[in-house]
């Protein structure tokens, strides 16, 4: 069995700080209703997620009609290039873009374009000089992964203003309770008909494996990607779950910040040994290497260590590692294993 199935699986013991999943457990309120809710498990899950849907309303104050919800954010981004996008059709994304949506572009005969980055960051004006009567969908990351950089959010207001009006606008927020913007504005853009808006309860409020995703869609647009949606997807435990998590803000928000402060001072201490290290808004941290052997070998240190980082190949990032934020001993065990090799390399 692959090293990624027996992390995923509980068949491996060694930290797995290539999945992006959060460093801490959910809410005691999210793990106690699904606990209760398992005698429930007899019965199909509400479809249309009411309960979840209030939630989200209340906690980040949005239009209840709006929300969507899904098995993650990948079955809403899956769906919604399924819905807008097909053979003769392009999904235009950017360099570093999350690579789902470029399988998911495959899926359904869609080309997936990539626009340049401006070094780690998304570049409006490359995306807008990218676009062709051919662009049914333009998809941006924003916090990036696996970049972990941020799009301000006049940028991404200048983007949907530019973009024409048949071009639907999808904007991925999987890291968005990590950025320090007011999100309303971006939220507001669903409002247009033109734009969605995805989150995701897998990293910040650390549901990864109850699988829930939301989104604000316009109507017409969420009546098309319902189609596409299978039935009950989100099952009885995993919406009693997302409902107690999401109405956990305290718990979130200090998740959120535990997590930061353990990755600024794990990218501080990789800065201070010579690594270029992008400001991260994310659960993760970018490190770059001296080139794609230096970080092969920095990967295999890793591994020696007991620790497990992303290869960044399959974005181009050959001289890359991701590392997501662990325990602080995990994070500080993996500083001085990278320390250690940076001491030993004139680059």
């Amino acid at each position: 069995m692959s090293a990624f199935a027996l992390a995923n699986f509980g068949g491996y013991d060694r930290p797995t700080l290539a999945q992006n999943e959060s460093a801490f457990p959910p809410s005691p309120m999210a793990i106690e209703a699904g606990r209760n809710a398992v005698a429930r498990s007899h019965l199909y899950p509400d479809p249309d997620w009411t309960l979840l849907r209030d939630a989200i309303a209340r906690a980040y104050g949005v239009e209840r009609d709006l929300i969507l919800c899904g098995a993650g954010s990948m079955e809403l981004i899956a769906c919604t290039i399924a819905s807008f996008a097909g053979p003769g059709a392009d999904v235009l994304g950017t360099n570093y873009a999350y690579n789902f949506a470029a399988s998911a572009a495959a899926r359904v005969g869609a080309a997936y374009v990539k626009a340049p980055e401006r070094g780690y960051e998304v570049s409006i004006d490359a995306v807008l000089a990218a676009v062709t009567p051919a662009t049914r969908i333009v998809f941006v990351c924003n916090p990036g992964n696996p970049t972990g950089t941020r799009i301000p959010n006049a940028e991404l207001l200048r983007l949907r203003a530019a973009l024409p009006g048949d071009v639907l606008l999808m904007i991925d927020q999987a890291y968005g309770e990590f950025d320090d913007q007011d999100p309303q504005a971006i939220f507001a853009l669903a409002g247009r008909g033109d734009t969605v808006v995805l989150r995701t309860l897998s990293k910040a409020y650390g549901l990864a494996g109850a699988r829930v995703g939301w989104g604000l869609f316009p109507p017409q647009v969420a009546a098309e990607v319902r189609k596409m949606q299978n039935s009950n997807q989100v099952s009885t435990v995993s919406l009693a779950m997302a409902v107690a998590a999401v109405e956990d803000q305290a718990y979130m928000r200090a998740t959120v910040m535990r997590t930061a402060d353990i990755r600024d001072r794990f990218a501080q201490g990789l800065r201070a040994a010579g690594y270029e290290v992008p400001q991260s808004r994310t659960n993760f941290a970018l490190v770059r290497f001296a080139d794609a052997t230096a970080a092969a070998s920095a990967d295999m240190a890793l591994r020696g260590a007991d620790i497990i980082a992303r290869s960044l190949a399959g974005y181009g990032l050959t001289d890359c590692l991701r590392i997501t934020v662990g325990q602080q001993d995990v994070m500080d065990r993996a500083l001085r294993v990278l320390t250690a090799m940076r001491g030993r390399q004139s680059w």
